[in-house]
């Protein structure tokens, strides 16, 4: 009897991180460069099975399976980098990547410290100082360091990322990519940044100017999924309250007799 009612309940807390994870995507749907996640479940049945197959302990050895009891066990969440569609802006300081690749920001946080993020937002403009900048002062890397361009003047981005201004090159945007995407993380909004075991490699993309590549979240998709969690969340709900119910009668009518 109970062991249904950690069932129903280890379902409720699944559901409630699905949820989490299918919000975060719908907040960020507008956002440039966006690359949406999605979360996994493992059943009872998944997870004694790869207990039972763990090598790890010897072959034939007798182990207990620790607290695991019939019920859901919360997997992983996951990113989707697939291409985002493109927007037209007209802004030269708009870029947008296709192909595989990252541009390379100088990001300082609160504590003065500067680190190199990672990101797919081309949202770019100028500050004062004629840097190439995000809209939060972060500072675009060319191959160069920074890249400083003059306000007054003409600038131009080639497909093969060169800045340049009346026909001189003056630096070439940094873009950078990862052999296995799993070594990657989420740093705030829509920066990543490389966990230990993470391999550069060299990046495929191409920078259009005048674009932006927006996020690659599928709003429908992410409400009917919704709907399916919220149902899923109720279905758990009502198993609840029947064994609560059945105990219920338990102890206070059987108990009488």
């Amino acid at each position: 009897m109970l062991k249904g009612l950690y069932t129903s309940y280890s379902g409720l807390i699944n559901e409630q991180s699905r949820l989490d994870v299918l919000t975060n995507n719908l907040a960020n749907a507008t956002t440039n460069g966006y690359k949406a996640e999605g979360s996994t479940s493992q059943s009872f049945s998944d997870v004694l099975a790869y207990k039972i197959k763990d090598e790890s302990v010897g072959y034939n050895t007798a182990r207990r399976i620790g607290v695991n009891t019939p019920g859901v066990k919360i997997g992983e969440t996951y990113t989707d980098y697939g291409q985002g569609s493109f927007k037209s802006t007209g802004n030269t300081f708009d870029l947008g990547l296709s192909g595989d690749g990252f541009f390379n920001i100088s990001f300082t946080n609160k504590a003065g410290e500067t680190s190199t993020k990672y990101t797919r937002d081309g949202s770019f403009t100028i500050d004062k100082d004629g840097y190439i900048v995000t809209k939060d002062g972060d500072f675009l890397l060319g191959e160069d360091g920074k890249i400083q361009v003059d306000p007054l003047k003409t600038t131009e981005v080639s497909q093969a990322g060169i800045v340049t201004q009346d026909g001189v090159p003056i630096d070439t945007i940094l873009l950078t990519d990862f052999e296995d995407y799993d070594y990657l993380e989420h740093y705030g909004e829509n920066y990543f940044q490389p966990v230990e075991g993470a391999e550069f490699a060299s990046a495929s993309a191409k920078v259009f100017s005048g674009y932006l590549e927006t996020s690659n979240v599928s709003v429908v998709e992410e409400m009917v999924e919704m709907i399916s969690v919220t149902r899923a969340y109720e279905a758990n709900q009502k198993i609840m309250q029947a064994m609560d119910s059945t105990l219920d009668k338990s102890v206070n009518s059987l108990g009488k007799i």
